[in-house]
């Protein structure tokens, strides 16, 4: 049986003096200490930084540029035989070249089928233009170092393994999984015989304190959904 708790929490980093999610509060850092959270060395928050972590893990949209570099040389290679067999007097006519010229000159603009080529046309170069342009998520976890200059970054199996644990130190947890679909943490826990709302609640703490820990460029939202274990 597995009970869902959509409430969800955003995980921030907690600013010089104060107390993380569930944790005692702190006081001031001695000077040129970091202050630490969960024994992990909070970085101060510089922006140039962060961007510079974000873009350092951005894809390249390497499949898209080869998909279309690959059909742009075939065909440039198309069009350089043809033209050059053309011009040797024995050409080749891999394209039925005549047909579609005659095509061309018969078929109106209106046509349904030169609407549907069209169509299908401008999708196709919209989407190489929406990928391009779009940035993608980053394959890597980036995390705040205060430099824009040393860029870090956490494999997104390092992370969830950490959150897991971090829900498995809940007493009355037997075995948690953690998973990351884009900026959401799903943390599912196993328990018995417990108040499953306060429970998870408790996980969810636990989970946004290691968070605040690894200290993400990016802010999560942690949903937890507790699973009771026969």
């Amino acid at each position: 049986m597995t009970e869902q708790f959509p409430k969800q929490e955003v995980c921030a980093v907690p600013a010089e003096g104060e107390a993380p999610p569930g944790g005692p509060a702190q006081s001031g850092p001695s000077e040129g200490v970091p202050p630490e959270v969960g024994g992990t060395r909070q970085v101060t928050r510089d922006r140039a930084a962060d961007r510079a972590a974000v873009r350092a893990f951005r894809p390249n949209r390497r499949v898209p540029a080869i998909v279309v570099s690959v059909l742009l040389a075939l065909l440039g290679l198309l069009v350089a035989a043809e033209t050059i067999s053309g011009l040797a007097g024995r050409p080749l006519r891999l394209v039925p070249y005549d047909r579609m010229l005659g095509w061309a000159a018969s078929t109106l603009w209106s046509n349904p089928l030169f609407l549907l080529g069209s169509a299908v046309a401008a999708l196709i170069g919209l989407a190489l233009l929406v990928t391009a342009l779009v940035p993608g998520r980053p394959g890597m976890v980036p995390v705040r170092s205060g430099d824009p200059d040393v860029i870090i970054g956490l494999r997104p199996k390092s992370v969830t393994r950490a959150l897991a644990h971090a829900a498995e130190e809940v007493p009355g947890v037997h075995s948690a999984r953690a998973t990351i679909r884009g900026h959401t943490v799903a943390v599912t826990p196993a328990t018995s015989g417990w108040d499953k709302e306060r429970f998870a609640q408790e996980v969810r703490t636990a989970v946004l304190t290691r968070l605040a820990g690894l200290n993400p460029v990016e802010p999560y939202r942690v949903a937890v959904n507790v699973k009771e274990r026969k």
